[in-house]
């Protein structure tokens, strides 16, 4: 019998100062200003609409993604966050997640994000060098993404809890030691979280229609092994593909994607998914999931209503979604949350995990799977076995 999981909500906001050429995300430009005041209205109306999906139940985290939300100002975020938990019950030290660009006009807005509620920051440093930056069509410089981490540094003792630096790896031209010098800078700067992730080429990007040299694979994963190691010997442990935390700083609302959990998706081309255990009037268990109309001027159309699609994810391809998310985690998955998280059997998965474990890409106990260090090196070959 399906239980609900934990429940988190992702907040999207579409603009940006300039379109990166990596990017493959529903971000737009800044052309003629943002409607900022107009798009709340329409997000919190959103959420209004979702809230019958979810009766009774209360937020385990917040994540406001993008696009790039430090366009907005402070007073439009806390605005968001107040109309959130107006509508909504949250637990207590409920994580809120803010991604920022590092740029000099967001930095200087940090400490009034703080004052409305964001409690980590998500910074998009990709490279402290600066014809990297340049090519990745990044608007900042080396010194403002620095200088971000160090206000967020100072910023723990104003509210803030936790800040994550994003880093890119395997950029067009990088050599290992570039690579590392990168990821050196970005320790130096101490942060309780980094993600570090490997550029690849995204289909309807400028950079898939203009691809850049990147470096060979011998190359790329010598630079992952020697990085993992710099980052490891740094006191940071690896607890997902691509990210990497001090002890207690994992992100709580990755970790909920990634177990499988439901999450609300608001704002222009959100996804959500939701888990309908069933009930007395409706016996029927679901699990759905939803998209958000994807261009802002399609979103803010009061004709049209905000959702998109809702997908209900049928029974044979449970499998699938569970373990593309749970091996994503480098931790033992408990066998009680597939059925608990799926509604389906554990014998349902056990000729595929059986063959995942002779070929040593998953370990198996009476109680828990868990990926091993191959898994990860081979993960998309592990989750062909549930398909």
């Amino acid at each position: 019998m399906l239980q609900l999981p934990p429940l988190s909500l992702y907040i999207h906001i579409p603009w940006c100062v300039q379109k990166c050429p990596y990017c493959d995300f529903n971000s737009h430009a800044v052309k003629q200003g943002i409607p900022e005041a107009e798009y709340i209205a329409h997000l919190l109306a959103d959420l209004d609409q979702d809230l019958a999906l979810v009766p009774n139940r209360a937020l385990h985290s917040i994540f406001i993604g993008g696009g790039t939300p430090s366009t907005f100002s402070a007073e439009g975020i806390a605005a968001i966050l107040t109309g959130v938990r107006g509508r909504i019950a949250c637990e207590p030290n409920l994580e809120v997640t803010m991604e920022a660009n590092p740029g000099t006009v967001e930095a200087s807005r940090f400490a009034g994000y703080v004052a409305a509620g964001v409690t980590r920051f998500s910074i998009g440093v990709q490279s402290f060098q600066a014809a990297q930056l340049q090519a990745l069509g990044r608007i900042h410089n080396p010194a403002q993404a620095r200088r971000a981490a160090e206000l967020a540094t100072q910023l723990r003792q104003q509210g803030l809890n936790s800040f994550n630096l994003d880093l890119m790896h395997g950029l067009p031209g990088q050599n290992l030691a570039d690579a590392l010098a990168d990821l050196q800078q970005a320790i130096d700067l101490n942060p309780p979280h980094l993600s570090w992730y490997q550029l690849t080429i995204e289909p309807n990007t400028a950079f898939a229609s203009r691809p850049p040299v990147l470096p060979e694979d011998e190359a790329l994963w010598d630079i992952q092994e020697q990085g993992h190691a710099l980052l490891t010997a740094a006191g940071y442990q690896q607890y997902e593909t691509s990210a990497y935390s001090k002890t207690g700083y994992q992100c709580a609302h990755n970790l909920n994607y990634w177990r499988f959990g439901d999450y609300l998706g608001i704002g222009c081309g959100a996804h959500g998914k939701i888990t309908r255990p069933g009930n007395e009037v409706d016996a029927a268990a679901t699990i759905s999931r939803t998209v958000k109309i994807k261009h802002p001027k399609g979103y803010m159309d009061l004709s049209r209503g905000y959702l998109d699609s809702t997908t209900v994810v049928e029974p044979d391809e449970l499998p699938f979604e569970f373990f593309m998310n749970r091996f994503r985690l480098l931790e033992p998955c408990p066998k009680a949350d597939f059925t608990a998280y799926t509604g389906l059997s554990v014998e349902t998965v056990a000729p595929a995990l059986a063959r995942a474990v002779q070929l040593g890409l998953v370990s198996d106990t009476p109680l828990h799977w868990q990926i091993t260090p191959h898994g990860v090196r081979f993960l998309n070959e592990l989750l062909q076995l549930f398909l």
